[in-house]
């Protein structure tokens, strides 16, 4: 792929730090198949390492039959969204089956500074949550099981839980490093 068929990115210094987005990365030719527990739970895996590595949140995901949502924050001054996107799709990659592939380039929304109001933040990443619903692969938001939350040193947040935005404030507080 050429630069020109490249879908524009912004400067890299709004994925650094403490920025948030919002990234989809869909399945060439929207290719279904490859989506089931054991997957699931190697991406969980995955999003760890990415997180730790490169000190990320992933404060929802939603795994879509033929494409997949990933909510990230940065949670210190080091933090780089594009590195951290960059090791998820190859080590995602390298677990889908045969004759099934990532399309070349994910597609990012940098959150402004409005999107990241807690409100608005937790409106985008319900939005998110909401997609099998919306798709008609489950009658009621919780019976999806592909959507989750990872904060590295928090396995037991789960979206769908009573609480759970209190949970992750406290998480990604504890921690974030401001220097």
């Amino acid at each position: 792929m050429n630069d020109r068929a490249r879908l524009p990115r912004l400067d890299p210094g709004f994925y650094r730090g403490r920025a948030a987005g919002h990234w989809t990365m869909a399945m060439e030719d929207r290719a279904t198949g490859w989506l089931d527990e054991c997957f699931h739970l190697r991406l969980r895996e995955i999003l760890v390492h990415v997180g730790v590595r490169y000190h990320l949140v992933f404060p929802v995901y939603c795994l879509m039959p033929d494409h997949a949502h990933f909510l990230v924050m940065g949670c210190r001054p080091a933090a780089d969204q594009r590195l951290g996107i960059r090791m998820l799709r190859k080590s995602f990659t390298r677990f889908l089956p045969e004759g099934i592939a990532l399309q070349r380039q994910a597609h990012d929304h940098v959150l402004r500074e409005a999107e990241c109001q807690r409100g608005a933040f937790e409106n985008l990443a319900g939005y998110i949550l909401q997609n099998p619903l919306r798709a008609g692969l489950v009658e009621e938001e919780t019976a999806y099981a592909f959507c989750g939350s990872i904060v590295p040193g928090y396995p037991s947040l789960d979206p769908h839980r009573e609480g759970f935005w209190e949970s992750f404030w406290m998480a990604f507080e504890a921690v974030s490093v401001d220097a």
